[in-house]
């Protein structure tokens, strides 16, 4: 190497290249001007910028999305777990459920809201320290007090005091109290329905100190009730968790009181059916704005439809919906067969008398019955009226004979008892069959889950025609479900025949609809209307820590994201420290160079001056 006028780089291997540089601009590049410096860095901190927008932003969303997925998914598993009472940031509710029967009181917990106004409160029953869920049942109902209304606060304090023992004290006076009547209470006269609510609003405050008020004991009309029940069950499954994966269903809707243009696509709701031994009860959500056939039709529909928004923000439309709910008296499993059975007598009685027969008025000559098992003998009826049956187990003839019990009418758009029904997207929705529905499949045919009505027939014609004593060595013999009696032996051909014929007949489910799911538990767990309504009622309260979450500042709002996207900010701080670094040294080397300059002698540098080439230095690679 010797010291010239110029630098020159050259390299023999791979292949030959030859260049030289002049230390006159030599000084200008490894020394740049602070015009230059500040020039690069808003370059890098632009691209710096960009990279946290298309790539931080994206791992950003991606890790939240896998991460309420995974909780999603996790909670299904610890929300069997005993509740940590210990935990100050859970939160308690109560709702007493105030039955026909009897009432029974639960006991709801959730963790603070995390503030973000899109997500709901994770709302969970209490688990005991047993893992059992914090629940009590009372007999016999309320409404057997409406004689003597000043006793119900003492009716009600057990549940109350058993509730009171589970929650920590010092949350007692946040924690929510609703006594909410059913079916029961909805048949007494309003002056003794009220009567025995204002002894409940009046007493409950002096002996506990719940947060509770006159509105939150009340009698709740089916419509709600079914609203509830809705409620629990979709956000059980998780379908107001509008952050949709790949594969999931999902569906667009016309958003209730918005522009008719405004269109929002979101997971799709599960519809539910359940019917019991008195009614059969239908609800889903409606995601078309839907037109009626007339004004009458409009109106009747105003009192099926409910709209409702269960988001904490009135402005936000994501979590609004429009629900349809109807519950049909008289058309669940038990009823039906009541109603049939005395259509039977009444028939039977006028055609004897018509033609002079004794048809079903002796063993020896019985009313034959198709929706009852093969040579089944039964009787019904009073005394004064009473008839002999013998079965002859013909499904597809019991499916006949059960059409006029529908009270179908030739409008469009209804459903049993000639009832509005808005159109359902078979191609694009699903359905939870409870109770009946799942009973009628699982405790005897052994096929509860997915619904198939072809199947579902073949099995139901092969039972109502085995001969009954077959039946009975089956059952004695343990083949049915471990809960099955003989009563269900008895009419497990009538209520097989009745739901299918509700189902496809009167709510006009196509034939080969695959979307139904007949089931007792979901996630293996029941879910009760009570979900619903304490999910419903204390919706707005994230918007205390929503307020919380916006008054923390900007610095609790970069330690909350940093949580999140660590690696980003990680790289992001590491490559600006570098950066800083590689601008102070050159910094430092300009500040060396000028000195350097200072102290140099004109002879020293006589390129400068006269501008001639500067020296070869020569460097062989």
């Amino acid at each position: 190497m010797s010291i010239m006028g110029r630098i020159s780089f050259s390299c023999l291997f791979p292949a030959s290249w030859h260049f030289s540089l002049s230390s006159q601009v030599l000084p200008r590049l490894l020394i740049p001007s602070i015009r230059q410096l500040l020039f690069i860095s808003l370059v890098v901190c632009l691209i710096g910028l960009l990279y946290l927008l298309l790539v931080a932003g994206k791992g950003h969303v991606s890790w939240i999305t896998k991460e309420n997925h995974f909780h999603r998914h996790l909670a299904r598993v610890t929300d069997i777990d005993a509740t940590d009472t210990t935990n100050p940031n859970l939160n308690y509710g109560l709702v007493v459920d105030c039955g026909s029967s009897g009432s029974r009181v639960f006991v709801y917990c959730w963790p603070r809201h995390n503030g973000n106004p899109h997500e709901l409160l994770d709302i969970r029953q209490m688990r005991d320290q047993n893992r059992k869920p914090v629940v009590m049942k009372i007999k016999p109902g309320i409404s057997e007090l409406a004689k003597t209304p000043e006793k119900a606060s003492d009716y009600i304090y057990p549940l109350l005091s058993f509730a009171a023992q589970h929650i920590p004290k010092h949350k007692h006076q946040e924690t929510p109290l609703y006594v909410l009547c059913t079916a029961g209470m909805r048949i007494l006269p309003e002056n003794q329905q009220e009567a025995l609510l204002e002894d409940l609003r009046t007493d409950i405050p002096v002996h506990f100190n719940f947060l509770f008020s006159d509105s939150h004991v009340e009698v709740i009309s089916g419509k709600q009730e079914g609203v509830y029940a809705w409620i629990g069950i979709n956000f059980v499954l998780g379908r107001f968790d509008h952050v949709h994966n790949d594969g999931e269903a999902v569906v667009e809707v016309h958003v209730p009181g918005g522009d008719q243009q405004e269109m929002l696509l979101r997971k799709r709701t599960t519809g539910v059916l359940d019917m019991g031994g008195v009614s059969t009860q239908i609800a889903y959500e409606v995601p078309k704005t839907v037109s009626f056939a007339s004004p009458q039709q409009e109106e009747i529909a105003k009192n099926l439809l409910a709209e409702f928004n269960l988001g904490c923000d009135v402005h936000r439309t994501e979590h609004v919906y429009r629900v349809y709910v109807s519950t049909f008296l008289g058309y669940g499993g038990n009823a039906a067969r009541q109603r049939y059975e005395e259509n039977l007598i009444r028939n039977t009685a006028a055609r004897n008398r018509l033609l002079d027969q004794h048809i079903g008025e002796t063993v020896e000559s019985p009313l034959l019955d198709p929706c009852l098992p093969t040579d089944l003998q039964d009787e019904i009826g009073p005394p004064t009226q009473h008839l002999y049956l013998r079965g002859t187990g013909d499904f597809d003839q019991c499916r006949q004979i059960l059409q006029p019990f529908l009270n179908r009418t030739n409008d469009t758009q209804t459903s049993l008892n000639g009832v509005y029904q808005p159109a359902i997207d078979y191609s694009n929705s699903q359905f939870y069959g409870f109770s009946e529905f799942y009973y009628c499949m699982e405790d005897v045919l052994r096929m509860g889950g997915d619904y198939n009505a072809s199947k579902y027939a073949k099995a139901a014609t092969s039972y109502c025609a085995t001969q009954w004593k077959i039946l009975r060595e089956r059952f004695e013999s343990g083949l049915y479900a471990s809960h099955a009696d003989l009563h269900r032996l008895k009419y497990q051909c009538f209520k097989s025949a009745w739901m299918y014929e509700v189902l496809h007949t009167g709510f006009s489910f196509p034939t080969n609809y695959k979307n139904l799911k007949t089931a007792l538990l979901v996630y293996d767990k029941e879910v009760q209307w009570t979900l619903g309504a304490i999910l419903y009622r204390t919706r707005f309260l994230p918007l205390r820590d929503i307020q919380q979450e916006s008054l923390k500042g900007a610095h609790s709002h970069w330690r909350h994201s940093f949580s999140f996207v660590n690696n980003h900010y990680l790289f992001l701080a590491c490559f600006f420290i570098v950066l800083l670094s590689i601008i102070l040294y050159l910094r430092r080397l300009r500040r060396i160079h000028r000195r350097t300059a200072q102290h140099c002698t004109p002879s020293s540098v006589p390129w400068l001056e006269e501008g001639l080439g500067s020296p070869t230095i020569l460097i062989n690679l």
